[in-house]
């Protein structure tokens, strides 16, 4: 049995429609983890759909609560071959965003599979239970034409990466022993292009507050009061004018990142960023100096995701007393995560602004990381994706958006390679959310090369 043989395996689990049809189970089980009411979907999930899949795979399973109240449980799930063999940790997250069913166009619907041309329509297909059930089948393949896998393997399934991962830190402290590995060999976020494998080593921290502005007690009427209150709106509006200037570009010093080294910029080089699906990019938008692949990667970013005062869909003619406006900073490492809200508080003070409060949200954080794109096991397995792709794959030192990667890297002390296996114009978040077929065949045929390869046993050791 050879590693074509492996491939052939797994291009036959699609061609012949289980992937399709595992994967629309998985779809089926309604876990959205920001709607309390679905919690016991969590459990169901883990117990139902993961649990007797790896189980049938050899695998050890085991569910537990999670520390946090009130947060979706985890399942550890282990393999163990030899105790002088490497050990790979795999991930994913079972929960989904929330359903938004009523925003789907017609004829699709976010819990039942629906396949139109090369997409398969359904929540969660893209972000993450395709994703894991990729590698989880990949590995299945690996199995069932090797007999064994030729490595250890341990897969963490979370069940609240969409509100945060509340408790996986605490879990993962928790569970050191039962999760240690040699390396994190994981797949979520999005390919840099479709038809070309992306790896990622880390991701963006992310950091979500209000900013808010409380004059008084109800709106007034705008005729017999205006010019004499203060309108928090304007006020609001002032203080975000601060922040960046008008083409986004951020103006608080301790925002602004020192680690777009010179290595770091000969990564990120002459990857592509435009194209495919989604909407066209502003060239007139964000850091000036730098390429669009830089801002994405090796910069930090500011976004107002939410303003509200007064009563948009039914204006009345009145002075509002409040204002908010929900904020986010994307930071990449070189950022001081500690001192983004001080530093905040500190410049819109300078600015007049001592009337605008800053509320972080309970969840809205995730810790920036990143490993050296020329660290072994990123060099392992990018020449293992070329070998079955027939072509390089795009290397990116951390993600755009933001992972609990700091969970794997700081806590765990693990290499880090996420190979994703969605495309940019996935719509995961949005109705509509989907994967290509296309890719979905692809990404199964390199992970059975990929974990084929760390089975022949010339691995990176630490």
């Amino acid at each position: 049995m050879t590693r074509d043989t492996a491939i052939d395996t797994i291009s036959a689990y699609f061609d012949d429609n289980r992937f399709q049809t595992e994967l629309a189970d998985l779809v089926s089980y309604e876990t959205e983890s920001q709607n309390p009411d679905q919690a016991p979907e969590l459990t169901r999930y883990l117990e139902q759909a993961m649990l007797p899949r790896l189980t049938a795979m050899g695998f050890t399973c085991k569910t537990y609560p999670n520390p946090v109240a009130n947060a979706g449980p985890f399942l550890i799930a282990e393999r163990h071959e030899g105790d002088d063999l490497p050990t790979v940790l795999s991930y994913g997250h079972g929960d989904v965003i929330r359903a938004q069913t009523d925003q789907w166009r017609d004829g699709l619907h976010p819990f039942q599979i629906v396949e139109e041309g090369d997409r398969l329509y359904g929540r969660g297909t893209a972000d993450n239970k395709g994703q894991h059930l990729i590698n989880i089948a990949a590995l299945d393949a690996v199995l069932q034409t090797r007999g064994a896998l030729g490595f250890n393997c341990r897969i963490i399934i979370e069940t609240g990466e969409e509100t945060g991962s509340p408790g996986l830190a605490e879990f993962f402290t928790a569970h050191k022993d039962d999760l240690s590995a040699d390396v994190l060999i994981a797949s979520d976020g999005p390919r840099l292009q479709p038809e070309t494998p992306t790896m990622f080593m880390g991701s963006r921290g992310g950091v979500t507050f209000d900013l808010i502005v409380d004059l008084r007690n109800g709106a007034h009427h705008s005729g017999n009061w205006g010019g004499l209150l203060a309108d928090p709106a304007m006020i609001l509006a002032q203080a975000l004018s601060t922040i960046t200037d008008a083409r986004g570009q951020i103006k608080i010093a301790e925002w602004r990142p020192d680690s777009l080294t010179d290595d770091v910029r000969a990564a990120l080089r002459g990857l592509p960023i435009e194209g495919g699906d989604g909407p066209a990019i502003n060239p007139d938008w964000g850091e000036e100096s730098l390429t669009p692949v830089e801002r994405a990667y090796g910069w930090n970013s500011f976004a107002i995701l939410a303003m509200k005062s007064g009563v948009p869909d039914a204006p009345v003619n009145a002075i509002s007393a409040h204002a908010r406006a929900t904020c986010q900073l994307r930071y990449v490492v070189g950022t001081t995560p500690e001192d983004i809200l001080p530093a905040l508080r500190r410049h819109l003070d300078a600015h007049g602004f001592d009337s605008v409060r800053i509320e972080p949200h309970d969840r809205g954080f995730f810790r920036a990381t990143r490993l050296d794109p020329g660290h072994p096991w990123v060099k392992f397995v990018a020449r293992s994706l070329e070998q079955t792709s027939g072509q390089a794959p795009h290397i990116l030192p951390n993600l755009a958006g933001s992972l609990p990667n700091d969970c794997f890297s700081d806590i765990l002390g693990l290499p880090t390679v996420w190979v994703p296996h969605s495309y940019r114009g996935c719509s995961q978040h949005a109705p509509d959310e989907h994967v290509l077929k296309p890719v979905c065949r692809d990404a199964l045929r390199l992970m059975v090369g990929l974990f084929w390869d760390i089975g022949t046993g010339d691995t990176p050791r630490a």
